[in-house]
């Protein structure tokens, strides 16, 4: 065994650094989105596609992403992720219209795409040898996704409230010169393996995907028992199970199937999806509450998402790896699953004339612990079930499931909102009414995520956590 690289917690900051970016620009345009809307022309139905664009391309790549850094090498892939999402970032900043502000999206989330997977592969090069410290590296790097995606909030208020909202893409650019100007001397390399690109598989996972998210999308405006609606769904039908054809059929799949048959791998990576499923919709709608309807400005709506954001890195970095090694990952994830299902119900609550410190707060915070929770146990699962050799594809799978969810959950929702009154701007009462539906649609994915971990994770023997293990040193 290679002895462990004397370099690996510089490492990992850039790695949690990476995973932290690429989670951050799914949220950071989350305040920004009233102002993009204005000087673009996004109607209320479609603004989602600022978000969707991004996660589809993400969510859709992110095997492919897999597969190129086991053929290739992390660290190369690793690098030319940050280039693409560097010159994604530019064209997302200066777009003037609509359409060039979604090509920047997707090009952001192709970059992602080979991030996200490479940046895992990375990071089990470097602490693998030591279960130690790979389950701290771990809880470091799981921390850094829903904290990017929390902080990002607050990041996008400052930029909007004080600079312009071009700048929550610009931000990207400075640290993806940084992470290519230390990409090579910190990551190690890795030899290329032998093998094929599957073009076809990576095509139509991503267009099967984005063409669910369009129907449902557009489903509340056209009619959910209208042709376009069940055509686009059906399309989207045919793409994926070509998808799953194809993969069944190439001697080098882009993903191997017969890998769901390893012990707790489906499992963990049906969890990762129902959590993101119900935790971003939360993030998108309770957004838009503080500023549609409490009518904060664009600083002080990020700012009132800093407890949550707090919470989650205690979470992740402290309270998660302990619970684990007292009650085993099962335990913890079904219990992270439902606070998150009890926070969500309680964010359903909220009235039109409520306030931060009553309707947000309080239910954010418990969501935000459940999240915690829940995430870092199915993550280290799914990533932890497949051979070594596939670390590139289980990454790309398990960061798939996450982004997918995500994407269909927030389609979803934003279907739910959209029939119960959230297009109406300026109705407040239709607004809250709208929000307050969608909270329960993520209530109800987040439960049935508690459900589905409960009856299919196999439990491990816990075994106790030793003093001072949850943080790395």
């Amino acid at each position: 065994m290679n002895a462990p690289s004397p370099r690996r917690w510089a490492a990992l900051a850039l790695i949690a650094t990476a995973q932290f970016i690429v989670i951050m620009d799914t949220s950071i345009i989350g305040v920004a989105l009233p102002r993009i809307q204005q000087d673009l022309g996004f109607s209320q139905e479609n603004l989602s596609w600022v978000f969707n664009a991004y996660v589809v391309a993400f969510g859709g790549l992110l095997l492919l992403g897999g597969r190129l850094s086991d053929l290739f090498g992390a660290r190369r892939l690793f690098g030319a992720g940050w280039g693409i999402l560097l010159a994604g970032s530019l064209v997302a900043g200066i777009a003037p219209e609509v359409w060039v502000e979604l090509a920047g999206r997707v090009i952001q989330g192709a970059g992602a795409a080979l991030i996200a997977p490479s940046a895992l592969t990375l990071l089990m090069m470097l602490f693998g040898h030591d279960p130690r410290e790979l389950t701290k590296a771990m809880a470091l790097y799981g921390a850094a996704a829903p904290a990017g995606g929390t902080a990002g909030v607050f990041l996008g208020g400052v930029i909007t409230e004080y600079l312009s909202w071009p700048w929550v893409f610009y931000i990207n650019i400075p640290i993806a010169v940084v992470a290519l100007l230390a990409n090579k001397p910190l990551m190690p390399a890795a030899p290329p393996q032998r093998g094929s690109v599957d073009v076809a598989g990576a095509l139509t996972v991503t267009a099967g995907l984005a063409a669910a998210v369009y129907a449902i999308v557009r489903a509340p405006e056209v009619g959910w028992g209208a042709a376009q609606t069940w055509l686009v769904l059906a399309v989207a039908v045919a793409l994926l199970g070509a998808f799953v054809a194809i993969q069944a059929r190439r001697r080098e799949p882009l993903m191997r199937l017969s890998i769901f048959r390893t012990p707790n791998l489906a499992a963990a990576n049906l969890t990762q999806l129902l959590l993101g499923g119900a935790w971003i919709p939360m993030w998108f709608f309770l957004n838009l509450y503080l500023q549609q309807v409490l009518g904060y400005s664009a600083f002080p709506s990020g700012a009132a998402l800093v407890p949550m954001t707090v919470l989650i890195m205690i979470g992740m970095i402290v309270v998660a790896p302990r619970a684990i090694g007292r009650f085993g990952p099962k335990t913890t994830t079904v219990t992270g699953l439902v606070l998150l299902t009890a926070g969500m119900a309680w964010l359903s609550l909220i009235s039109p004339d409520g306030s931060f410190a009553t309707d947000v707060l309080p239910a954010g915070l418990v969501a935000a612990l459940g999240m915690s929770l829940a995430f870092i146990p199915s993550l280290g699962t799914a990533i932890s079930s497949a051979r070594p050799e596939e670390g590139g594809l289980a990454s790309g799978i398990v960061n798939t499931s996450y982004q997918v969810g995500s994407a269909l959950g927030l389609a979803a929702m934003t279907a739910v909102a959209a029939a119960n009154g959230a297009a109406q701007l300026g109705d407040l009462p239709a607004l809250t009414g709208g929000f307050s539906a969608a909270f329960v649609g993520a209530a109800g994915i987040a439960a049935a995520g508690a459900l589905l971990a409960g009856l299919t994770l196999r439990s491990h023997q816990p075994q106790p956590a030793e003093p001072g293990s949850a943080t790395a040193r």
